[in-house]
């Protein structure tokens, strides 16, 4: 996608403890109304949405206070299951920072947005990082999904490009809503892999410590 096709406004879908970065693909299952009919009017547009955190986790809150940042993403897949439900494949495209909110009929919020600190999200940028410089952080990282009950495919995440597998592990990592928005703001890929270990410190501090980080 180039500059000049960005949009000014895009609909954006809140989601809590869930990121996306640009050139990650990821499988969404639609079931509220009001996203449902996000959905579709996006696959009569230009089938772009902005996925971006709600800054409180509460669920019970109907239009929760949003984070600044978010990723746009493009709907690249689009299947309509026997309950009128969606299951969507989302390409993340660009991040975005939010402007202000739209005033709109619609159930769904939209929101007018700037990309102008995020356009080298727009092409590939080759990052001076090596997988040997991950071992540690993918040892780190490992022992938390497993203390977590969570499985990974560490081989097949070898074989994917260093930025797909950084942001890949920081989209499925369990960490908090408030770290994970902030390996979503780091500038580039370098800045995220430092990110996730001073992170995963505090996380190695509590497992072997047994000390409550607060």
């Amino acid at each position: 996608m180039k500059k000049e096709d960005l949009p000014k406004t895009i609909p954006v879908f809140p989601l809590s403890n869930f990121i996306i970065f640009p050139r990650t693909t990821v499988p969404l299952n639609i079931f509220e109304p009001r996203y449902v009919d996000m959905i579709n009017d996006s696959m009569k547009s230009n089938k772009l949405i902005g996925m971006i955190q709600p800054k409180n986790s509460k669920e019970s809150e109907v239009n929760p206070e949003l984070y600044d940042i978010g990723c746009m993403g493009k709907i690249t897949s689009f299947r309509e299951n026997d309950n009128g439900q969606f299951l969507i494949e989302l390409k993340g495209i660009i991040r975005f920072k939010k402007t202000d909110e739209v005033k709109s009929n619609k159930k769904y919020r939209k929101c007018n947005v700037d990309f102008n600190n995020f356009y080298d999200d727009l092409s590939y940028q080759s990052e001076n990082i090596q997988f040997s410089d991950l071992k540690l952080i993918f040892k780190d990282l490992k022992n938390l999904f497993e203390k977590r009950g969570f499985i990974i495919n560490w081989k097949g995440l070898e074989k994917q490009s260093l930025d797909e597998t950084i942001n890949a592990l920081a989209m499925a990592s369990p960490f908090t809503l408030e770290e994970k928005q902030i390996l979503l703001e780091a500038k580039n890929l370098e800045l995220r892999k430092t990110k996730i270990s001073e992170i995963l410190t505090t996380y190695s501090f509590d497992n072997y410590n047994n000390t409550t980080v607060q």
